[in-house]
């Protein structure tokens, strides 16, 4: 991965950014754009090119600014507080050329991402399709070789593409079909004979950005179009993916989730009720606010992780991309719904960016494989790593929060220790009475891993705010003892969901009499997760307090 841009640089990029926001897309031209369902082709064309944006995810080999996967996630966070279409629109283009990126011999990635940078092209990733959503493994699309003299001078392509972004507007394409050796991408021309592209959807959200079918009939390219120059490499290189494109996704979730607070926030200081502003009152702030800055900024410790791990070169990391997918979009979404509440009926109406938002946010936990999806795979890794342990994973996982609670007292590491013994309790009990055979029963498992891995993350992301050792790229909205208030608030959340929900379901898929409760809640440590709640409204206050600048 590259190294990426200097502090200095990424905060200049960030702030044209936000320039450019504040001139060309009010929150009155972005729900124009919403009633409308327009895609604002211009602006992003502009976003792409004048302000170079496509130029972050290219390498500087092909006159990109080589970004790196932490500087990505920044702007993908900022685009989404923008606008979750616009980012959309934007972010589709980096999809469309991963498998370039990754998956190109360097004469294809000279060509190709020379022309991206140069030209600023639209992009889009063709690899859904009607019936098979993102089971990749069910493709029907074809690639017929076309051979001279025993040799493969092209292909011909033949299949449909659905829920596509930029579908309707892309110059070039990345379409995924199945060849003789096996699932292969091409790079398609917007312009080519047969290729034929949809009206854009009518969607619930996201209505600024577009999305369309694809249709392909006899699509001629040449050889040169198969992507690494081999056949039956695609899924690899998709699955090469998966883990950065996941994780830009949930910097979404984490960039709209704080845009909706962000406007909750500043209503509730002017809305009075009962003689006082709603700000002042727990029932709103404890209920409405706290609980998902917590969650936001838990998803943002995995997410900053997670990134710092692909950019020191480890390779996938699609647990971990998934993992910051499910809390990122799904803490997104509630934020999103709570702002909603917040507002009242105000909330409630199109003219209210709040209720935008929310529509918006919602193809997060869809989109680049649904929440259901990240809990499976999230589960199954895990559960792998317990099983190949010997139950010593997440066991090991717990020593390290201890440490860490010895070193850095106040940030709630004691109790992600805990979080983590019990987890693996979770597991072992599912191990002995076998009850991972109830898919629902892995799908918890895959939440409950979510909440107690972002937990550790923002303990320790907690712990290096408060020693000086936070990286000097990283988000910095709050001082390091606020920081330190919201891990210890998300981390009794995250130990009580495995107190409540593991013995819930461990105890629910078991037979009749099989396993002990009161034995169970013993190993899982309920007695001591139940105490370590104690100062959690006081904390609250604090955060409270933190947010409202008082």
């Amino acid at each position: 991965m590259p190294e990426g841009l200097d502090r200095d640089t990424l905060n200049l990029v960030l702030s044209t950014i936000k320039d450019f926001a504040a001139d060309q897309l009010g929150d009155e031209y972005l729900l124009e754009l919403d009633a409308k369902d327009e895609f604002p082709e211009p602006i992003i064309r502009r976003m792409l090119s004048e302000l170079g944006v496509s130029l972050l995810f290219i390498e500087e080999d092909y006159g990109g600014m080589g970004a790196s996967t932490f500087d990505v996630y920044r702007i993908c966070e900022l685009l989404a507080r923008i606008d979750v279409g616009v980012a959309t629109g934007v972010f589709a283009t980096f999809l469309g050329s991963d498998p370039i990126v990754f998956g190109a011999t360097p004469d294809q990635k000279e060509r190709w991402m020379t022309r991206i940078a140069e030209e600023g092209l639209l992009m889009a990733y063709g690899a859904t399709e009607p019936e098979a959503g993102s089971d990749l493994g069910a493709l029907k699309t074809t690639a017929k070789p076309l051979e001279e003299d025993g040799t493969t001078v092209g292909y011909t392509i033949n299949g449909n593409k659905q829920w596509i972004s930029n579908g309707g507007y892309a110059d070039l394409y990345t379409i995924l079909a199945n060849t003789p050796g096996g699932p292969s991408w091409f790079v398609v021309d917007h312009d080519a004979a047969g290729f034929e592209k949809g009206k854009p959807e009518d969607k619930h959200g996201i209505r600024a950005s577009n999305t369309a079918a694809l249709s392909l009939q006899d699509v001629r390219v040449d050889a040169d179009r198969l992507v690494g120059e081999s056949e039956g490499l695609g899924l690899t290189q998709a699955q090469a993916v998966f883990g950065y494109t996941r994780l830009m996704v949930a910097a979404f979730g984490l960039g709209a989730g704080w845009a909706a607070l962000d406007r909750a926030i500043p209503y509730s200081e002017e809305r009075i009720q009962g003689g006082a502003p709603l700000s002042t009152k727990q029932g709103y702030t404890h209920k409405l606010i706290i609980p998902h800055v917590a969650r936001l900024e838990a998803s943002r410790a995995y997410i900053e992780e997670t990134a710092t791990r692909l950019d020191s070169g480890e390779e996938q990391l699609n647990t971990e991309g998934a993992i910051a997918k499910y809390l990122g979009t799904e803490g997104g979404n509630l934020a999103a719904d709570s702002a909603i509440q917040a507002l009242g009926g105000y909330g409630y109406t199109k003219e209210y960016m709040v209720e935008k938002i929310k529509r918006d946010v919602r193809i997060t936990t869809i989109y680049e494989g649904t929440s259901e999806i990240m809990e499976m795979t999230i589960a199954r890794d895990r559960w792998q790593q317990h099983l190949k342990t010997r139950g010593a994973y997440y066991r090991d996982q717990a020593l390290l929060m201890e440490e860490l609670a010895a070193a850095s007292p106040d940030v709630g590491a004691d109790v992600a220790a805990l979080a983590l013994h019990g987890l693996g309790q979770v597991l072992e009990q599912a191990r002995i009475h076998r009850l991972t055979r109830n898919q629902h029963v892995l799908f918890r498992i895959g939440e409950l891993v979510a909440y107690v891995e972002s937990a550790g993350a923002l303990c320790r992301r907690a712990a290096a705010a408060l020693n000086g050792t936070l990286t000097e790229k990283a988000d910095d909205r709050f001082e390091p003892e606020t920081l330190a208030a919201i891990a210890r608030i998300f981390v009794r959340e995250s130990a009580a969901k495995v107190a409540l929900d593991g013995t819930r379901w461990v105890l629910g898929a078991g037979e009749p009499g099989s396993i002990d409760a009161t034995a169970f809640e013993s190993a899982v440590g309920t007695k001591a997760i139940q105490q370590a709640q104690t100062g959690l409204i006081a904390d609250m206050d604090r955060v409270a307090d933190a947010v409202y600048g008082r």
